[in-house]
Protein backbone atom coordinates (compact mmCIF):
# COMPACT_ATOMS: atom_id res chain seq x y z
CA UNK A 1 0.00 0.00 0.00
CA UNK A 2 1.29 3.47 -0.71
CA UNK A 3 2.23 6.25 1.39
CA UNK A 4 1.80 10.01 1.12
CA UNK A 5 3.25 12.74 2.82
CA UNK A 6 0.78 15.63 3.87
CA UNK A 7 2.83 18.82 4.65
CA UNK A 8 1.10 21.42 6.94
CA UNK A 9 2.43 25.08 8.50
CA UNK A 10 3.54 24.84 12.04
CA UNK A 11 0.69 27.38 12.59
CA UNK A 12 -2.28 28.83 10.60
CA UNK A 13 -2.65 25.50 8.33
CA UNK A 14 -6.17 24.56 7.14
CA UNK A 15 -7.75 22.17 9.35
CA UNK A 16 -10.53 21.48 6.75
CA UNK A 17 -8.20 20.90 4.15
CA UNK A 18 -5.98 18.64 5.91
CA UNK A 19 -8.48 16.35 7.40
CA UNK A 20 -11.04 16.39 4.26
CA UNK A 21 -7.82 15.69 2.37
CA UNK A 22 -6.85 12.95 4.16
CA UNK A 23 -10.10 10.83 5.22
CA UNK A 24 -10.13 11.08 1.13
CA UNK A 25 -6.76 9.24 0.51
CA UNK A 26 -7.16 7.23 3.81
CA UNK A 27 -10.38 5.93 2.41
CA UNK A 28 -8.79 4.86 -0.57
CA UNK A 29 -6.66 2.72 2.15
CA UNK A 30 -3.70 4.46 1.32
CA UNK A 31 -1.45 5.76 4.69
CA UNK A 32 -0.75 9.49 5.72
CA UNK A 33 2.02 10.41 7.22
CA UNK A 34 2.14 14.38 8.40
CA UNK A 35 5.14 16.49 7.62
CA UNK A 36 6.03 19.76 9.13
CA UNK A 37 9.77 22.24 9.87
CA UNK A 38 9.54 20.36 12.58
CA UNK A 39 7.43 17.76 14.90
CA UNK A 40 6.58 19.77 17.67
CA UNK A 41 2.47 20.16 17.81
CA UNK A 42 1.03 22.33 14.76
CA UNK A 43 -1.96 24.65 15.09
CA UNK A 44 -4.13 24.97 12.49
CA UNK A 45 -6.09 28.39 11.82
CA UNK A 46 -9.57 26.73 13.19
CA UNK A 47 -7.77 25.41 16.38
CA UNK A 48 -6.77 21.64 15.32
CA UNK A 49 -3.55 20.97 16.78
CA UNK A 50 -1.94 17.48 15.47
CA UNK A 51 2.00 16.91 16.63
CA UNK A 52 3.29 15.98 12.45
CA UNK A 53 4.90 12.41 12.63
CA UNK A 54 8.42 13.51 10.36
CA UNK A 55 10.17 16.81 9.54
CA UNK A 56 10.28 18.02 5.79
CA UNK A 57 13.84 17.22 6.18
CA UNK A 58 13.68 13.68 7.02
CA UNK A 59 10.83 13.58 4.52
CA UNK A 60 13.20 14.66 1.83
CA UNK A 61 15.93 11.71 2.58
CA UNK A 62 13.14 8.85 2.85
CA UNK A 63 11.59 10.06 0.04
CA UNK A 64 12.09 6.78 -1.51
CA UNK A 65 9.35 5.31 1.05
CA UNK A 66 6.27 7.59 -0.40
CA UNK A 67 3.94 7.69 -3.64
CA UNK A 68 2.68 10.96 -3.31
CA UNK A 69 3.84 14.42 -1.78
CA UNK A 70 0.32 17.18 -0.81
CA UNK A 71 0.90 20.17 0.92
CA UNK A 72 -1.86 21.87 2.83
CA UNK A 73 -3.29 25.32 2.42
CA UNK A 74 -4.23 27.82 4.71
CA UNK A 75 -1.85 31.42 5.57
CA UNK A 76 0.72 29.52 7.20
CA UNK A 77 1.85 27.77 3.95
CA UNK A 78 3.07 30.84 2.71
CA UNK A 79 6.34 30.06 4.71
CA UNK A 80 7.01 27.79 2.71
CA UNK A 81 7.26 30.10 -0.65
CA UNK A 82 10.61 30.65 0.29
CA UNK A 83 11.48 27.35 2.10
CA UNK A 84 14.42 25.45 0.51
CA UNK A 85 13.81 21.96 2.08
CA UNK A 86 9.72 22.56 0.99
CA UNK A 87 10.70 23.63 -2.32
CA UNK A 88 13.27 21.34 -2.73
CA UNK A 89 10.78 18.15 -1.67
CA UNK A 90 8.28 19.47 -4.18
CA UNK A 91 10.67 19.23 -6.79
CA UNK A 92 12.37 16.15 -6.12
CA UNK A 93 9.08 14.69 -5.68
CA UNK A 94 7.92 15.81 -9.15
CA UNK A 95 11.61 14.73 -10.57
CA UNK A 96 11.16 11.09 -8.91
CA UNK A 97 7.53 11.05 -11.08
CA UNK A 98 5.84 10.99 -7.41
CA UNK A 99 2.06 12.39 -7.49
CA UNK A 100 2.82 16.18 -6.34
CA UNK A 101 -0.50 18.10 -5.00
CA UNK A 102 -1.19 21.27 -3.39
CA UNK A 103 -4.35 23.43 -2.21
CA UNK A 104 -5.62 26.56 -1.59
CA UNK A 105 -2.49 29.02 -1.66
CA UNK A 106 -0.29 25.77 -1.68
CA UNK A 107 0.11 25.79 -5.23
CA UNK A 108 2.32 28.78 -5.32
CA UNK A 109 5.09 26.14 -3.41
CA UNK A 110 4.59 24.09 -6.79
CA UNK A 111 4.96 27.15 -8.86
CA UNK A 112 7.82 28.92 -6.75
CA UNK A 113 9.42 25.23 -7.14
CA UNK A 114 9.86 25.42 -10.93
CA UNK A 115 7.62 22.18 -11.31
CA UNK A 116 4.65 23.88 -12.49
CA UNK A 117 6.33 25.52 -15.57
CA UNK A 118 4.34 25.05 -18.56
CA UNK A 119 1.36 23.00 -17.01
CA UNK A 120 -2.27 24.32 -15.73
CA UNK A 121 -3.11 24.37 -12.21
CA UNK A 122 -5.82 25.76 -9.91
CA UNK A 123 -5.13 27.70 -6.78
CA UNK A 124 -6.75 29.98 -4.29
CA UNK A 125 -7.40 33.56 -5.88
CA UNK A 126 -9.12 35.36 -4.08
CA UNK A 127 -6.74 38.40 -4.38
CA UNK A 128 -6.22 37.88 -8.25
CA UNK A 129 -2.28 38.07 -7.09
CA UNK A 130 -1.37 33.96 -7.75
CA UNK A 131 -3.45 33.92 -11.24
CA UNK A 132 -0.55 36.88 -12.07
CA UNK A 133 2.01 35.00 -10.86
CA UNK A 134 1.06 32.22 -13.10
CA UNK A 135 0.63 34.06 -16.21
CA UNK A 136 4.25 35.51 -15.40
CA UNK A 137 5.96 32.15 -14.93
CA UNK A 138 4.16 30.51 -17.98
CA UNK A 139 1.51 28.36 -15.71
CA UNK A 140 -1.75 28.45 -17.16
CA UNK A 141 -4.34 29.33 -14.71
CA UNK A 142 -7.42 27.00 -14.81
CA UNK A 143 -10.40 28.86 -12.20
CA UNK A 144 -11.82 25.06 -11.46
CA UNK A 145 -12.11 23.45 -8.02
CA UNK A 146 -9.06 20.64 -8.35
CA UNK A 147 -7.11 20.37 -11.69
CA UNK A 148 -4.72 17.46 -12.85
CA UNK A 149 -2.56 18.09 -15.34
CA UNK A 150 0.34 15.01 -15.28
CA UNK A 151 1.49 14.11 -12.02
CA UNK A 152 0.28 17.03 -10.56
CA UNK A 153 -3.17 17.89 -8.68
CA UNK A 154 -4.02 21.28 -7.62
CA UNK A 155 -7.18 22.45 -5.25
CA UNK A 156 -8.84 25.98 -4.97
CA UNK A 157 -9.66 25.72 -1.26
CA UNK A 158 -11.54 23.72 1.43
CA UNK A 159 -14.06 23.15 -0.07
CA UNK A 160 -12.74 21.30 -3.23
CA UNK A 161 -10.46 19.34 -0.55
CA UNK A 162 -12.52 16.60 -0.41
CA UNK A 163 -12.55 15.61 -4.17
CA UNK A 164 -8.78 16.80 -4.55
CA UNK A 165 -8.07 14.04 -1.99
CA UNK A 166 -10.21 11.72 -4.21
CA UNK A 167 -8.40 12.77 -6.97
CA UNK A 168 -4.86 12.22 -5.54
CA UNK A 169 -6.46 8.82 -4.16
CA UNK A 170 -7.57 8.03 -7.10
CA UNK A 171 -3.95 8.30 -9.29
CA UNK A 172 -2.48 6.43 -6.58
CA UNK A 173 -4.69 3.44 -7.57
Amino acid sequence: MADVILVIAQENFHDKELMDTKESIQSKGFRCHIASKTVEKAKGKLGLEISPDITIQDSLLGLDMYKAVVFIGGNGARGYFEDKEALGLAKMANDNGKIVGAICIAPMILAKSGILDCKRATVWNGDNEQSNYFSANHIEYIDEGVCVDGNIVTADGPDSAKSFGEKIAELLE
